[in-house]
């Protein structure tokens, strides 16, 4: 099933890829403007989403929040629909244009509504009115229908999109080419760079489009760059190497499972059996043979009944390859990896939650005339990483690289670690300036919390590049854009995490939250506790990193043929 070759990958038209005029950086590039314009678009959305919810829609607050977050949540939790579509049916070009189409729908609905009053609820004297006679009533029937229908037609596009642009990128590099394979982190860099880029521009002009010129404008600005990124895609058609779909990667796995479970009782390899071992080349997974989770073993191994019978008689649920079993293995084995940056994405919910009611707290004029708007410190990061991630590619990788011999300077798990550890003290800034700003007998200026969203913006240049890296390397061919998405899972999680953090230090502590008054909370004992957790969950991390390293696959061999230590009423299966 799964080929390990260049003629995997063909072009538009399905026909092999040319080495000479598919993909490379120059291809990659459409993708890179993908990646920007469809970010501007969305962030510009979900940034003041609660405005217009609250405003224009004339929901609750609490209601207009809890629309927010269940949005956002979609979006990350989709994009496992969007990989899995990607490696087993679509292919990521045919996914990308496809919801990225439906992502453009939604964004036209919603402008729409905004524009013209009558698809919204009637407009409302101070957003409420007392009286019951003219009593402000919250979107409903066809009014709430066109809003929501417009809204999740952009998750369902964005989230779906989202893994495509990385592994469709990444995958316009030839991994047989070192000298193409070198600019794979390259592009990852790139790609985030192109991520901060969109992210800015959403936090600085397309909301103060929004703020200043109405929602309509606004969301209208949304609609024309999410059509910008839809016509960088399809400039780059011709140019593309694409890998096409493998079927199902679901059924392989349950196959897997359900053989292993079936011979739980059958005896293991002592050592390697008899199979073909065909390694990893260039960092890239493909067909391996570990010593991990051995009890998958089983899966593949041909018992004495099923070695005397017709293979045509043996079910694929009861014995399985070593490339299924393999396959299996890496998705448990990334799992921890996966789970270790939750706690990272916990600290990002709190910048764009608790940090900017800290800095509403705090004296926002930075002259007589220019006031900073509290929300607009989630723009710091991405301010910094627009400088950071350039000089990290041209100064620190070749540094690195001299010094490891690693083409990416270091590696990806690595680079995980040292954002892990630096995200900490992201939060121990913000517990210092919290203590700060209570015992102060004055209004600090809001530029104190300026360096927790700097050092946050650092450890997230390492971290959220470095995951998606990781992730891109590990899977074998037919799997790139479903690992990669698990990336984003990882956001969900943490924010999730985080209201569950909130209500959790609530109840056990009495209220450090509890009084809608940062004068009366105690939120620099819940930065603490975050930078504690951090801290804990950072050498968690080491554990598995470290022990992830030690699993490494057996290094590359072409053919090699081992029977010793064998049993006799056994056999490996072999694809």
């Amino acid at each position: 099933m799964q080929r390990d070759h260049e003629d995997i990958y063909v072009d538009w038209r399905g026909r092999a890829c040319n080495p000479n005029k598919h993909g490379g950086m120059g291809a990659a590039a459409f993708v890179l403007g993908l990646q920007a314009f469809e970010m501007m678009a969305i962030a510009a959305v979900g940034n003041n989403l609660i405005t217009y919810v609250f405003s224009e829609m004339h929901f609750p607050l609490s209601k207009s929040a809890n629309v927010v977050t269940n949005f956002v949540g979609t979006v990350f939790f989709l994009s496992l629909l969007g990989g899995f579509l990607s490696d087993s049916y679509l292919g990521s070009f045919r996914t990308m244009l496809i919801f990225g189409f439906i992502e453009l729908a939604g964004f036209t609905v919603l402008t729409i509504q905004a524009h013209y009053p009558g698809l919204r609820p009637s407009p409302c004297e101070m957003g409420r009115k007392l009286d019951e006679e003219d009593e402000c009533i919250e979107a409903k029937g066809y009014e709430a229908l066109m809003f929501y229908s417009a809204l999740y037609l952009v998750a369902l596009g964005s989230g779906c999109l989202k893994p495509n642009i990385i592994s469709h990128g990444a995958d316009q590099f030839r991994k047989e080419d070192p000298k193409q394979f070198k600019k794979l982190s390259t592009f990852f860099n790139c790609a985030y760079f192109a991520f901060c880029t969109g992210e800015l521009i959403a936090l600085t002009l397309l909301v103060w489009v929004q703020t200043h010129s109405g929602m309509d404008l606004g969301f209208g600005v949304s609609t024309a760059a999410m059509l910008l990124a839809l016509i960088s895609l399809l400039s780059g058609t011709s140019f593309y190497r694409n890998n096409p779909p493998r079927g199902s990667i679901f059924t392989p796995i349950a196959q897997v499972l359900v053989a292993a479970y079936r011979k739980r009782n059958l005896q293991t390899c002592a050592s390697n059996s008899e199979m073909v071992l065909n390694g990893t080349q260039n960092g890239i997974v493909k067909l391996i043979r570990t010593d991990k989770f051995r009890f998958l073993d089983k899966a593949c191994i041909r018992s004495e009944e099923e070695r005397l019978g017709s293979i045509r008689e043996e079910s694929p649920w009861k014995l399985c390859t070593v490339k299924q079993v393999e396959q299996v293995k890496i998705i448990l084995s990334v799992i921890p990896i996966f789970a270790c940056t939750i706690i990272f994405n916990t600290i990002l919910a709190q910048l764009q939650t608790f940090s900017v009611q800290q800095g509403a707290s705090m004296n926002t004029w930075l002259t007589n005339s220019f006031q900073i708007p509290p929300a607009s410190l989630q723009a710091i990061p991405y301010i910094i990483l627009i400088f950071l991630v350039p000089l990290y590619e041209t100064v620190f990788v070749p540094l690195a690289r001299r010094l490891t011999s690693i083409d990416s300077g270091i590696s990806p798990l690595q680079r995980v670690g040292t954002g892990l550890f630096v995200a900490t003290f992201s939060m121990v800034s913000a517990a210092l300036v919290e203590q700060k700003r209570r015992n102060s007998s004055s209004s600090l200026s809001i530029l104190w919390i300026a360096p927790q969203f700097v050092i946050f913006g650092v450890s997230e240049l390492f971290t959220a590049v470095g995951l998606i890296e990781f992730f891109y390397k590990q899977s074998v061919e037919g799997m790139q854009s479903f690992l990669t998405a698990m990336t984003y899972c990882s956001y969900s999680f943490g924010f999730y995490l985080s209201s569950l953090l909130v209500s959790l230090v609530n109840k056990i502590s009495g209220g450090w939250l509890s009084h809608n008054d940062l004068n009366k909370d105690r939120l620099d004992l819940f930065y603490w506790l975050l930078a504690g957790l951090s801290f804990v969950n950072f050498f968690n991390y080491l554990f598995w990193a470290n022990r992830f390293s030690q699993q490494q696959p057996l290094p590359l061999h072409l053919l090699q043929t081992q029977t010793s230590k064998q049993p006799s009423n056994s056999k490996l299966v072999v694809p």
